[in-house]
């Protein structure tokens, strides 16, 4: 069986003037040296050694990729009423646009590993993005909500990996000592594309319907495209496979860790995140207290709306205005992380030799969590004519701080992560759909105290893993530091057989 990862040797690129140096070969050809995804630390080709211009232009990129996909999303909602009209459907139907939408990205997570590790992240961002866009195009000439529907749920698949992909490319370019910074910015660029979605969305449907929700979306995604199209490579794996083909070097990679056959892909990102989900106790909590957030962030897309034009009879445009809250609460994220990330590393130089335990990554969501629980009490009573209207803004700006990422342990699995992602997109997905009648028959009031008292239960998630993290991570049989790799992390006793049984019988995928 030939392995996907493994390169046979090319031809000699004999317009390459430049000789490869000794440190190059030595990384092409011994896969120890290259470590299957890790570049030595003097190699040019690092992207961490990169010039700090182009780490700026390639973070760029995936900063904009991300936020143009999360437009999106959410910019739908902007003109929901109008596709009520026009196709004479309920509201509840109509919030499928969205719901199926956010459906289509909860399988990113589980594809758009295997897609980097074999092509790269440059493709897959230059794929991803066009094809998104012939998607949005379909919506916005649909003659059906049926056809509506399907485009938005394939524009979901589809736009998916730039979601995902802005994560390894910050990991490439900028040094783990920025750990929290960078993931706070790509944190940033979601969260902003979301809100950016109904404050763009409310001023064009205003003057061009509802189908200018999706056009003004491939209008930026084409300026997007442009301006990303000479995206370097930053994923070692392929710059290593590039260079041994650009200079005649045979090259060996270790295996990719999400697996090399059918089989074993869906192992890593299918089936081992199932099983997380329901036996691993640091999987479980988060999962559960993220996949909250999330549903909480994006009923509000829907509720808002239908809240303020109802309670303050809100033009489409004041409601969009409504979310530049929500910006205000991502930025105040990104701010905070970075403020906490800085005093930790100061502190954990005087008292652990520079070492930050994993478990203060916690940090942030101890904070925060109490915060959400805040404002969804203040959101649910103070939304009427009595109180001014930018009390429950602000306190949706507080409800929108992010720090899902940071309470994630960086060195989780592959599967944890991916059993996560996935997860609070689909509870994204659903709380939507039934927002409109929790608010009618419960109240505001009522309903979002009830997400209040919810998120009250979850305050204590990061504070036991604070406290026990460590311990359940030794305990738990998916433990990176155990004995055998990451792979034999990521896999179970019996997956692992299966996968050796897979490989014996030749289940190539030609990949």
């Amino acid at each position: 069986m030939m392995s996907s990862n493994t390169a046979s040797p090319p031809h000699l690129d004999m317009t390459d003037s430049a000789s490869p140096s000794a440190d190059m070969i030595k990384t092409a050809a011994d896969p120890v040296a290259a470590g299957g995804h890790m570049m030595s630390a003097d190699d040019p080709d690092n992207p961490q050694n990169w010039p700090l211009y182009r780490k700026l232009y390639a973070s760029a990129v995936a900063f904009a990729f991300t936020w143009v996909v999360a437009l999106g999303i959410t910019s739908y909602t902007a003109g929901i009423s109008g596709v009520v009209a026009r196709f004479d459907v309920t509201m509840q139907t109509a919030i499928l646009g969205l719901s199926l939408n956010l459906l289509g990205i909860a399988f990113a997570p589980i594809i758009t590993p295997h897609l980097s590790e074999r092509f790269g992240r440059q493709a897959v961002y230059l794929i991803s993005l066009p094809t998104f866009s012939l998607f949005i195009l379909g919506a916005s000439f649909s003659r059906s909500f049926a056809a509506l529907a399907v485009c938005r749920f394939f524009a979901g698949f589809f736009g998916g990996p730039c979601l995902i992909l802005i994560e390894g490319t910050f990991a490439d370019v900028w040094s783990a000592n920025t750990t929290v910074m960078y993931y706070s910015f790509l944190a940033l660029a979601s969260f902003v594309g979301a809100a950016c979605g109904p404050l763009i969305g409310g001023f064009v449907v205003a003057y061009g319907g509802w189908r200018w929700t999706q056009w003004i979306v491939l209008i930026l995604a084409l300026g997007v495209y442009l301006f990303g199209i000479a995206q370097p490579e930053t994923y070692p794996r392929e710059i290593q496979r590039r260079r041994a083909k650009r200079n005649g070097i045979p090259l060996k990679l270790m295996d990719a860790q999400s697996g090399v056959t059918l089989q074993d892909m869906s192992i890593v990102t299918l089936l081992v995140p199932m099983k997380m989900l329901v036996t691993e106790p640091i999987v479980i909590a988060l999962s559960l207290e993220v996949g909250f957030i999330f549903a909480v962030t994006f009923q509000w897309f829907i509720a808002i709306p239908v809240v303020f034009e109802s309670t303050y009879k809100f033009t489409v445009q004041q409601a969009g205005i409504a979310f530049s809250a929500a910006i205000l609460g991502a930025l105040l994220s990104t701010a905070m992380s970075t403020i906490i990330d800085i005093i930790v590393r100061n502190w954990c130089r005087r008292h652990h030799d520079g070492t930050v335990p994993e478990e203060y990554r916690m940090l942030p969501a101890m904070i925060g969590g109490p915060l959400v629980m805040t404002s969804l009490f203040w959101i649910g009573w103070t939304a009427s004519p009595s109180i001014h209207y930018l009390s429950p803004i602000f306190g949706t700006a507080i409800s929108s701080i992010s720090y899902l990422f940071d309470a994630y342990p960086p060195r989780g699995t592959l599967s944890a992560l991916t059993a996560a992602a996935s997860f609070r997109l689909i509870l994204a997905a659903i709380i939507p759909l039934v927002i409109i009648q929790m608010i009618t028959n419960l109240t505001g009031g009522w309903t979002y105290s009830t997400f209040g008292f919810i998120s009250a239960a979850l305050i204590p998630i990061p504070w036991i893993i604070y406290k026990f993290g460590a311990r359940l991570r030794a305990a738990s049989r998916y433990n990176p530091q155990m004995p055998g790799g990451m792979m034999k992390s990521i896999l179970g006793r019996d997956e692992e057989m299966q996968m050796q049984e897979a490989q014996m019988q030749g289940m190539d995928t030609g990949m």
